[in-house]
């Protein structure tokens, strides 16, 4: 397992937008084959600037979601509302505490 990390900015009048369709969209992402964790984090200081944090089994599974339907549609629509280049990590956790 890994964990995918992606850094957006937003400009401030698309933040609604952007909202919106995750909310109608998140339940699909963290639905899709090998996606077992997913949360949508907004910067305290920068309210344009979001982070998804995502679980994977496998790069395989990622990159199977990357070239599907839903995230050609949800892509399509999220990067007309972007501010600035995207940014995007794949990640292997190494230490957890709780």
């Amino acid at each position: 397992m890994f964990i995918r990390i992606v850094k957006m900015s937003f400009h401030e009048e698309n933040i609604p937008a952007f909202l919106n369709n995750f909310e109608l969209v998140k339940n699909k992402i963290r639905n899709a084959a090998g996606n077992r964790f997913l949360e949508l984090y907004q910067d305290k200081n920068n309210k344009s600037i979001f982070f998804t944090y995502s679980y994977w089994d496998t790069e395989t599974d990622l990159e199977n979601y990357k070239n599907s339907e839903l995230f050609n549609d949800v892509w399509s629509f999220t990067k007309k509302l972007f501010n600035d280049k995207p940014e995007a990590w794949s990640v292997d956790k190494l230490v957890s505490l709780a």
